[in-house]
């Protein structure tokens, strides 16, 4: 691979280590710089720890560290630091300050936002090494790095015999989700991830490293509007001991002609008059076109998840079999296995960088109007049904948690805005990229669907879910349309970054 070699005057002993585009140099006698455009990064590299990092564009390093889970409206970076202390983040902040360089933090897959288009060049600051996991000797929290990936994280506290609530799918990180919020398998029980925050490192838009807690003002607006704040470089969460290792999954599949009646049996059962999922249930579904089972139109695959159990409890699976599933599976394991069972595990399609764009558009609501289903599924079925389509290998998710846990916490508590929404609906279009004409069909597709279901929801404010989000939606629909939350989150805005350095995903303003 081409290298750029490092000028390494008084750095000798360090030189063999640091590395520009991933590979170390080869001696302490090089001496040609590591320039991009019009920015020498030799001087960077000085500051950092030995095992620190910078990529710079041509190398496969560098090619790997930009590359996006969604390739619609994506960043540039010029340069990718790869920070392996603390240290690193701070003098790579302030670098970037120093030369007026925008950058961006990135970790994991599945940030698709269009937002992050405006990046236009700059640094990527990747924070995959930032990966330590520790336990504290009480065993009642761990503190957390800022690149540590939510499977590494359940890994480590199962084999503890602890866990946290982390995002469901494998390959996203454990604080990308959390600063928006997050979801996740176990929220019915301890709320959602940003609920389990107890302190975290920040980096700040001026490069100051702090400590940020309950007795900080911007602990608030961390937990569900914090990418527009600072760099976590650590977090301590809460943890707690296993309830249920075991695990039980009944996956259904429906045709779509009985689209209406199967989420008039999901409503009855668990979002209508006066019900509530039981704490120990949790109802996905997709809709996608699989030919094999049906040629002619979508299925619905209908998940009921329940914990604690070896087979899902019929009280719960009866009203579905009663419609006459064209297929039912049983499933028995245990919480590990849940991200498998649900076709979103490291080695699953929607983990993989396909080069494919995945905008999503979502909605929160309270429970489904049985005909605005109806009307979406014929809209989703006239876009994938024919492996022609651009669209044909699109997703159409909805996520049904339990919710004791979120909404056991006052509604003011944090950033996050939506604790008395029950499902997350997101249409998410899949399709490889062949320009703006077809990126403009997608943008119209997924709006006139989320449209669709916003009006069918009888809600006055169209609620999103950040981590989701397409990004032609407001910071009101982002983060909550009351007028208090607004005010609260741009005057911190104004207070801890008044150059909007951190204003790529979703900004506040």
């Amino acid at each position: 691979m081409h290298h750029c070699k490092l000028k390494l005057a008084g750095f000798l002993a360090w030189a063999a280590t640091v590395a520009c585009r991933g590979v170390p140099a080869p001696s302490h006698e090089a001496r040609e710089e590591c320039p991009a455009g019009d920015v020498n990064y030799t001087q960077l590299a000085k500051k950092l720890s030995k095992t620190a990092q910078i990529y710079l564009s041509g190398s496969d390093a560098f090619d790997a560290a930009v590359a996006r889970w969604s390739n619609l409206s994506t960043p540039v970076a010029n340069v990718v630091v790869v920070p392996s202390t603390e240290h690193d983040v701070v003098e790579t902040v302030n670098f970037a300050n120093l030369h007026s360089l925008p950058f961006l933090t990135t970790n994991g897959v599945h940030g698709s936002i269009t937002t992050l288009g405006k990046m236009t060049h700059g640094i990527e600051i990747h924070m995959s090494e930032l990966n330590s996991i520790a336990i504290a000797k009480n065993g009642k929290t761990a503190t957390i790095g800022g690149g540590v990936m939510s499977k590494n994280l359940t890994d480590a506290l199962w084999a503890a015999g602890k866990q946290t609530v982390t995002g469901t799918c494998e390959c996203v990180s454990y604080l990308g989700p959390g600063l928006g919020g997050g979801h996740g398998w176990l929220q019915g029980r301890y709320g959602l991830v940003s609920d389990q925050f107890v302190s975290m490192n920040v980096v700040l838009a001026n490069g100051n490293l702090i400590t940020v807690d309950k007795n900080s003002e911007l602990f608030w607006a961390m937990k569900g509007a914090g990418h527009n704040f600072g760099i976590v470089t650590s977090m301590t969460s809460k943890i707690y001991d296993i309830q249920n290792r075991n695990y039980a999954m009944e996956t259904l599949i429906f045709s779509g002609d009985q689209v209406e009646a199967v989420y008039k049996v999901a409503n009855e059962q668990w979002l209508t008059k006066g019900k509530t999922m039981p704490v120990n249930l949790i109802n996905w579904s997709y809709w996608y076109f699989d030919p094999t089972t049906d040629p002619d139109k979508p299925v619905i695959a209908m998940y009921l998840i329940q914990e604690g159990v070896n087979a899902v409890d019929a009280a719960y699976t009866k009203p579905f079999l009663k419609l006459g599933p064209i297929t039912s599976q049983s499933l028995s394991g245990t919480y590990r296995d849940l991200a498998a069972w649900t076709g979103i595990s490291l080695d699953a399609t929607p983990c993989k960088k396909t080069g494919n764009a995945n905008p999503r558009f979502p909605i929160y609501l309270k429970s489904y109007n049985t005909t605005s289903q109806r009307l979406v599924y014929d809209l989703f079925r006239q876009a994938t049904t024919n492996a022609s389509r651009p669209f044909s290998n699109s997703l159409f998710m909805f996520e049904g948690y339990s919710q004791q846990g979120v909404k056991a916490i006052r509604d003011d508590a944090s950033a996050f805005a939506y604790r008395e929404d029950n499902l997350l609906v997101a249409p998410l279009l899949t399709y490889t990229p062949n320009g703006p004409g077809l990126d403009e069909a997608a943008s119209k597709l997924g709006n006139q669907i989320r449209q669709i279901l916003y009006e069918g929801s009888g809600e006055t404010s169209l609620n999103t879910y950040v981590n989701y989000a397409y990004g032609d939606e407001t910071p009101v629909a982002w983060y909550g349309n009351d007028a208090w939350r607004q005010n609260r989150l741009r005057a911190l805005k104004k207070h801890f970054d008044p150059m909007g350095k951190f204003s790529f995903y979703a900004p506040i303003a």
